[in-house]
């Protein structure tokens, strides 16, 4: 991919779901360090340790899965029906969508939401125009934490991740 960019056949070299100890081996073989993460990221898995690492490193985090995976076979719709996310977004008259995406924007987070409907993605628009509050942030940031996307519920009892770690 270096050879890529160096060529002018890529502008920037991204990475997906790279963990710290996966970012840090790589950087220090890389000539050209990736621009990106793309990671699964959302108000329940909310990547701390990782954003941070990303921030320091000058890697910005594209956040996949940023509402969840509801209306997958592998997800659930625990961000969506979330009582701490309703409330905001009730008091904000926004959808949890919007408070979701809002709460990814102001994290310095890009994100690539998943809509067919044209509805919601006019509603997946309409975050810049207001800001959640530091009380909203903390009852954010004090939601409990699991990440959603488990790759053994897509392919299978076998830990693919380890065992491609395993072999590096």
């Amino acid at each position: 991919m270096e050879e890529c960019q160096r060529l002018g056949l890529a502008k920037a070299i991204g990475v997906s779901n790279f963990s710290p100890n996966k970012l840090q081996e790589l950087l220090q073989h890389a000539h050209v360090p990736p621009a990106v993460n793309q990671v699964e990221m959302n108000p329940m898995w909310q990547q701390r340790q990782l954003r941070d690492f990303c921030k320091r490193k000058g890697i910005q985090v594209t956040a996949y899965s940023p509402l969840g995976a509801s209306n997958t076979r592998w997800g659930d719709d625990r961000i969506l029906g979330c009582s701490s996310l309703q409330e905001i977004a009730n008091e904000r008259r926004k959808t949890v969508a919007q408070v979701c995406l809002r709460w990814a924007y102001q994290q310095g987070v890009s994100m690539v939401p998943k809509s067919f409907n044209r509805k919601r993605m006019e509603e997946n628009l309409q975050i810049f125009d207001w800001s959640l509050t530091k009380d909203d942030l903390a009852k954010i940031s004090n939601l409990p934490q699991r990440k959603g996307v488990l790759l053994r519920d897509v392919l299978g009892p076998h830990d693919l991740v380890k065992e491609i770690d395993m072999e590096a």
